[in-house]
């Protein structure tokens, strides 16, 4: 009886399974069978506020991304996927006052404008700003370790926003 039993519960599991299809945890909706590799070239940094090192922590993080929640290959050129684009603005700007007239919040924000290329699937690209912020208080300097903590904040949410935009289909 017991035998009978688990062929029917493993028959009734791979029907079920089946019609589920493939599934991601990631939420990437990739047809693996024609496409294999990502190409993510340099994010050159074109606000007027220039914060040197943000072009290549910007392209590593979105590379890196790709890489943990796909599994494409990285290549450099004749990618099947193809992501460029620039950082347009990094800026620093009172949220909130005091009643000195002094910033009591400001927010530092960051904007990448993304060029997405899917060869496979040409239907599938755009190209659009993302954009994010961080916030912080108006008596501390947003420098060193500080800023680039609320810098890496920022760049975590834009290549997630970029990844569901390109990859899932949300």
């Amino acid at each position: 009886m017991p035998k009978i039993f688990s062929i029917v519960l493993f028959i009734c599991s791979a029907i079920l399974l089946q019609g589920c299809g493939p599934y991601s945890f990631t939420g990437a909706d990739i047809n693996y069978t024609n496409t294999k590799t990502v190409q993510v070239n340099y994010f050159q940094n074109n606000a007027p506020q220039v914060e040197p090192g943000i072009s290549k922590d910007f392209t590593q993080k979105l590379q890196d991304l790709l890489l943990n929640q796909t599994s494409l290959d990285l290549v450099t050129n004749n990618g099947d996927l193809v992501y460029e684009g620039e950082i347009t603005q990094f800026y620093t700007a009172p949220i909130t006052a005091t009643s000195n007239s002094t910033a009591a919040q400001n927010r530092l924000t960051i904007i990448v404008n993304v060029r997405f290329y899917n060869t496979k699937e040409p239907l599938k690209d755009f190209e659009q700003s993302f954009s994010f912020y961080y916030d912080y208080t108006g008596t501390s300097l947003l420098v060193g370790s500080k800023l680039e903590a609320a810098v890496d904040i920022i760049f975590e949410r834009l290549t997630q926003d970029i990844f569901n935009k390109s990859l899932a289909n949300w």
